[in-house]
């Protein structure tokens, strides 16, 4: 774990003042997995892609496989008989994660019957319960419907890691842990996100699922 967030570091010079907070943000993870917890996931444009690809890396094995636990394959085994091998050789283990920008329907939806700056903030309501996390990735940190999110967030009892970029914007007001990469050029900060998570990915799955 530490030699992944060193690497970032070494990588990225830039990052080692927000370091703690890259760190915090692992811990606030492991601690929502650990106990039962999921991930919500919302951001904008780059950072609705980057809430894809994370959710990616978390729901199937990233660096390592993550073969089932014994008891779930013997189960899968027991229930399906003809299949059970192919299913349980098939199955990886996952980190559950939700990105509330895919449901297009939904989003268009709550978009134009109610308001374009709650469609993430009614899915945090409808899917989130305390313990989880919300990830708000907004490279300003003034995103309305990213902010909206945060709030209901917060209101619910859940904690929020936010992503932004230097200022951390109105955001990190709102965020139990705020992660502001310190540049202020949008693609700057969007490929420092990257490299973050990618990290943050690996060291949950090595942590959780022993690779």
């Amino acid at each position: 774990m530490i030699n992944q967030l060193d690497a970032l570091i070494t990588r990225y010079p830039d990052l080692n003042p927000i370091a703690t907070d890259i760190d915090r943000a692992y811990a606030t993870l492991l601690e929502c997995f650990q106990n039962g917890g999921k991930a919500l996931l919302c951001g904008n444009g780059g950072s609705a892609a980057d809430c894809e690809h994370i959710v990616g890396e978390l729901m199937k094995g990233y660096l390592s496989p993550r073969p089932l636990p014994a008891a779930v394959r013997e189960s899968i085994l027991a229930a399906c008989p003809d299949d059970g091998d192919y299913l349980a050789s098939h199955l990886q283990g996952a980190l559950p994660a939700v990105s509330l920008v895919s449901q297009v329907s939904l989003t268009s939806a709550i978009a134009n019957d109610v308001a374009a700056d709650m469609v993430f903030a009614q899915q945090v309501y409808g899917y989130g319960r305390p313990g989880d996390v919300l990830l708000a990735i907004s490279t300003s940190g003034n995103s309305r419907n990213v902010l909206r999110a945060a709030q209901v967030a917060r209101a619910l009892g859940l904690r929020a890691i936010g992503f932004t970029g230097h200022t951390g914007g109105a955001l990190r007001a709102l965020c139990s842990v705020c992660v502001c990469v310190p540049p202020q050029a949008t693609a700057e900060v969007q490929e420092r996100h990257l490299a973050i998570y990618h990290a943050l990915c690996g060291m949950l799955e090595a942590a959780i699922f022993g690779a």
